[in-house]
């Protein structure tokens, strides 16, 4: 039985949220937390659950003037008339983790920031620059997307590969998966201090890879993906980060390894030479309060 590649949100409406705190992880991550304004109308979905989140880098007015579906084409077109300059930047982001509201606190959205260069010395993007510039009251928008992971797909038995663009899905997909689960999780990093460990089943392996400068991103990860043992089938793979780990990852577990494609979830978050940056006025502004 053929199942969806993608799990719908139950809403898909722009939510307003506020920046509460943010912590520097290690050399590579940046972890900033949201809540506040709207935080009740998101749905957590754990696994893999992304989200369009909109910055501010235009300031607020841009936010405000957002369409309800600037996620769906003709509501894109409306976000693109918003003036350069207003206009917020546009980023995909995964749930690192969800805390629901208590009697003592409110509820929590953690997003976990991949920086690479410095919003000090111009050589961050748009999106690293904020998350290193933010300040706790700022305000941000998201619009849930729901799951890439898709459990119907199996989640007794998994094969998980990504870059460091992909460890919050991973993490996401771990602590979302029944505690009996087993697999084999393989997770390729910048620096040996961005491993940062997460709750795993017990009989998931996590192997963390350490990049050395100068190899393209997602090719240990590939490497020790064709080189490992796999789980015995059927069992749901998940194949994240740079279009080439995933495009060729999804390649060698169909065509070599015999999985079926109903058995492999993959997605490219990104690709080498081809990043996009905020225009420049947005960029402009962005230094101005950083």
């Amino acid at each position: 039985m053929a199942h969806p590649r993608l799990v719908k949100p139950e809403t898909q409406g722009l939510v307003h949220l506020t920046v509460l705190r943010t912590e520097r992880l290690s050399s590579h991550w940046l972890r900033v937390t949201l809540g506040g304004g709207e935080i009740d109308r998101f749905r957590a979905m754990g696994y893999d659950q992304w989200f369009r989140l909109f910055l501010p880098l235009g300031g607020d007015e841009g936010l405000e003037r957002l369409p309800a579906k600037a996620n769906k084409m003709f509501g894109y077109l409306k976000y693109l008339r918003i003036p350069d300059g207003v206009r917020p930047v546009m980023r995909n982001y995964t749930v690192r983790a969800f805390r629901p509201a208590t009697e003592a606190t409110d509820a929590e959205i953690d997003v976990d920031f991949v920086i690479h260069g410095s919003a000090a010395d111009g050589t961050a993007g748009p999106a690293s620059r904020w998350a290193e510039t933010c300040v706790a009251g700022e305000s941000v928008v998201v619009i849930d997307e729901g799951l890439t992971f898709n459990p119907d797909r199996g989640t007794d038995r998994v094969v998980l590969v990504a870059d460091e663009t992909g460890v919050p899905a991973v993490a996401g997909i771990c602590a979302s998966l029944p505690a009996d689960a087993s697999g084999l999780a393989i997770v390729e990093v910048p620096a040996a201090d961005d491993a940062i460990d997460f709750p795993h089943p017990a009989g998931v392996d996590v192997r963390w890879i350490v990049r050395d400068h100068g190899i393209m991103p997602g090719t240990l990860a590939l490497e020790a993906l064709r080189d490992a043992s796999l789980p015995a089938a059927p069992f749901h793979a998940y194949v994240v980060g740079e279009q080439a780990l995933a495009t060729e990852g999804r390649r060698h577990l169909v065509g070599e390894r015999g999985v079926s494609k109903d058995q492999v979830s993959f997605c490219g978050y990104w690709r080498v030479g081809a990043a996009s940056p905020a225009p420049k006025s947005q960029r402009a502004t962005a230094e101005a309060h950083s």
